[in-house]
């Protein structure tokens, strides 16, 4: 199998996709308050995405209600799965998919997830991906690890890294190598490094220090820092130095900018502001313009009704010339510690 998967890599998000993955929100404890808003954000970002790509959306309660509101709203281009979930976020329980189009192969890397080591509620999600595979007749991988003279299941999240499609990711040290919400038990460098360079065909490794502040996750890089093209990164940047991010943010900055790709060439930087600093009922929450999706023909951006909106959908549009920005207002969706990258995972075409 070790020969099989050099053969195989992760598509960049911007190469064509077949499919995107969408979880129907349920889990009303995830916004507190705020959960009746959350359906129609949703449907929202499905409409837009269906508009240009299939939608498989997951859905484990009241099917037929989901699909008469489906209708309703004139969505068609969109497929349903009845498979039990804890939460939406499908970047980080879903199937990465890698393939070998060589070959026409795709196959489905199958991460263990725990919650983000934080919450107990997971079990359900942990199985979705083994349901996809046999959805799909797809063959799935269980991604392992020996250490200390055992085989470990790796616990990994799609929000934990970034790729460029060509062999470069991006990671945050505090996501992965910290005590704080520890995935894998006593993994240094080495070990992830490992791990990517055998599953994912990774060459070229950029490890960022800290994400931001209200982030459950502990630092997930989906928040902070993307790769908009093989050779341009996009950055969140803090520019009030009393700010909590600012630190963090600036320290990644600097070594975005000492980094090179796998070909060692430095990288195409775009920095892109903060939102303000937004709080819900007195907790600061992980709102960014990073969080974004790139789907085939369109970007998904977050807002939150705040002044640096603006500055951050001309960034865009100027970077994703050939593609339609569309703004999705995400001031209560990320009540739920996460915007519209968290809830999406695309399927590539092979």
């Amino acid at each position: 199998m070790n020969e099989e998967l050099k053969k195989f890599r992760m598509p960049a998000e911007w190469e064509p996709q077949k499919s995107v993955w969408i979880a129907w929100p349920y889990n009303k404890n995830d916004w507190p308050g705020l959960y009746k808003f959350i359906p129609k954000v949703i449907l929202e970002i499905i409409f837009i995405i269906s508009k240009s790509l299939k939608v498989n959306l997951i859905v484990n309660k009241k099917i037929t209600n989901i699909k008469k509101l489906i209708n309703s709203n004139k969505i068609t281009n969109i497929k349903f799965h009845n498979i039990k979930t804890d939460r939406i976020w499908l970047r980080d329980s879903g199937p990465i998919f890698i393939t070998n189009r060589k070959d026409n192969k795709k196959m489905i890397l199958n991460f263990g997830f725990n919650g983000w080591s934080k919450y107990s509620n997971y079990k359900n999600d942990n199985k979705i991906n083994n349901k996809i595979s046999k959805i799909f007749n797809l063959e799935k991988i269980d991604p392992i690890i020996k250490k200390n003279g055992k085989t470990k299941k790796i616990i990994m999240e799609g929000g934990a890294f970034d790729i460029n499609g060509s062999g470069s990711i991006l990671l945050t040290e505090e996501c992965l190598l910290s005590k704080t919400q520890e995935r894998n038990k006593d993994f240094i460098k080495k070990d992830y490094e490992e791990l990517f360079r055998k599953y994912l065909n990774i060459k070229n490794f950029i490890w960022l220090k800290k994400g931001i502040a209200g982030d459950d996750t502990h630092g997930h890089v989906d928040d902070i820092t993307r790769f908009v093209s093989g050779n341009t990164i996009m950055t969140a940047i803090e520019t009030n130095k009393k700010d909590k991010n600012y630190k963090n943010l600036s320290e990644n900055l600097k070594i975005l900018k000492e980094s090179k790709n796998e070909k060692g060439k430095k990288f195409k930087i775009i920095k892109v502001p903060m939102p303000s600093p937004i709080y819900i009922k007195n907790t600061r929450v992980p709102a960014s313009y990073m969080n974004f999706y790139i789907c085939n023909k369109k970007v998904l951006l977050p807002i939150f009704k705040v002044k640096e909106d603006i500055i951050a959908i001309k960034i865009f549009k100027d970077f994703f010339r050939k593609k339609k920005v569309q703004t999705i207002d995400c001031s209560k969706l990320i009540w739920g510690f996460g915007a519209i990258h968290c809830m999406t995972q695309q399927e590539p075409k092979i």
